[in-house]
């Protein structure tokens, strides 16, 4: 089919003015020249996002990127991208390795849709420097000084993925009661009688049907960054995708997925069976619930390849290293840092003498 042709030539962005590299732009959105700066507009792909069904094969999906790179892979983690074909690259954008070799390049799934860098280098450092300034915790000479980063402008691999579920449950619900009872206690040498509310649970069984739409469940499809800063950065505002054209890889690293398609299906499962767990306890209500068992049928399985600005970066502190990513569309900052162990402490303390007052406080009450 026409609309499923792949593009036979790669793509590049001379300036019509001095010849030079045309690179994406940040603020702009456009192509500007790294010499003459010059700006170029890039026609805009109003084209919905296509939805594949995930239980056919891949042969539909194109795998032309539409621009001229080369496939690399570290030496030292293995993380593997894609850099325009006139780049050399110096270390890896993952690890900052310098051990970064040319590899023989897969027909991997091209992305269809991507959301385009938003944030610029600057803007991502001074998000950097602010999220430093807001942590309690981080030793105050880390605070103050000028920490010398390398950000890496990496377009990062995710698949969203939609299914139609509906659901069977059982389960023992649980709802808690009270009664006044009668108790005798000794003090002061004497009998004392006297009367406390007892706690007491009513079990019934319950079943039920409980249907549910997932909608754009997004996974990474990145192997080679930790999985709670990625989880961290994940306020993407889907409603920016665009049509993916390589006018906006022009000047950034794009990562090739390593979380194959159906690996990626298998963790939005296991997220969207979570999710429907909580639902179902959440429709069941009570106070407790034993035995619950979950049936789910799963139909209308789709799934769309997309591209994610991210800036990554690593750096090292009194020897030891330290990584942080900045979400490119939000500017919303997730990262590793040094923690002081003089502040730590002394929150410690202020915790335990905060309990130790109002237990004494509690005590004087009672008394």
């Amino acid at each position: 089919m026409e609309e499923q042709a792949i593009a036979k030539d790669a793509i590049r962005f001379p300036c019509s003015s001095c010849g030079g590299p045309m690179l994406f732009d940040a603020d702009t959105q456009q192509l500007k020249c790294a010499y003459c700066g010059r700006l170029q507009d890039i026609e805009a792909d109003g084209s919905a996002p296509i939805e594949h069904a995930l239980d056919g094969d891949e042969g539909g999906a194109l795998t032309d990127w539409g621009l001229e790179q080369v496939a690399v892979r570290c030496g030292s983690c293995g993380g593997e991208s894609l850099i325009p074909a006139q780049q050399t690259a110096a270390i890896c954008p993952f690890c900052g390795s310098p051990k970064v070799l040319p590899h023989a390049q897969e027909q991997l799934i091209r992305p269809e849709s991507l959301i385009p860098f938003r944030i610029d280098r600057d803007d991502a450092a001074a998000s950097f420097r602010a999220w430093k300034k807001k942590r309690w915790f981080l030793p105050n000479a880390f605070k103050k000084e000028n920490t010398a980063v390398q950000l890496s402008g990496i377009y990062i691999p995710y698949w969203t993925y939609d299914a139609d579920t509906a659901s069977s449950y059982s389960a023992r619900r649980g709802d808690y009661h009270y009664r006044p009872v009668t108790r005798t206690r000794v003090v002061d040498g004497k009998t004392q009688t006297y009367t406390e509310m007892e706690r007491y649970t009513v079990w019934r069984s319950v079943s039920g049907h409980y249907d549910r739409f997932f909608n754009d469940v997004l996974i990474p499809a990145s192997g080679h960054y930790d999985a709670q800063l990625l989880d961290r950065l994940g306020n993407f505002r889907l409603d920016g995708l665009l049509g993916y054209k390589p006018d906006y890889l022009s000047g950034y690293i794009a990562e090739r997925y390593s979380v194959g398609r159906d690996q990626g299906w298998e963790r939005a499962r296991r997220r969207i069976d979570a999710m429907l767990e909580d639902d179902i306890r959440s429709e069941i209500g009570g106070d407790e619930i034993s035995g619950l068992t979950i049936g789910t049928q799963v139909a209308g399985r789709t799934y769309k390849h997309l591209l994610l600005p991210v800036w990554n970066a690593a750096y090292t502190y009194r020897g030891k290293p330290f990584r942080f990513m900045v979400n490119g569309q939000t500017g919303l900052v997730s990262g590793e840092a040094p923690r002081s162990p003089w502040k730590i402490g002394f929150f410690t303390l202020a915790c335990l003498a905060v309990a130790a007052a109002i237990a004494w406080i509690v005590m004087q009450q009672q008394g």
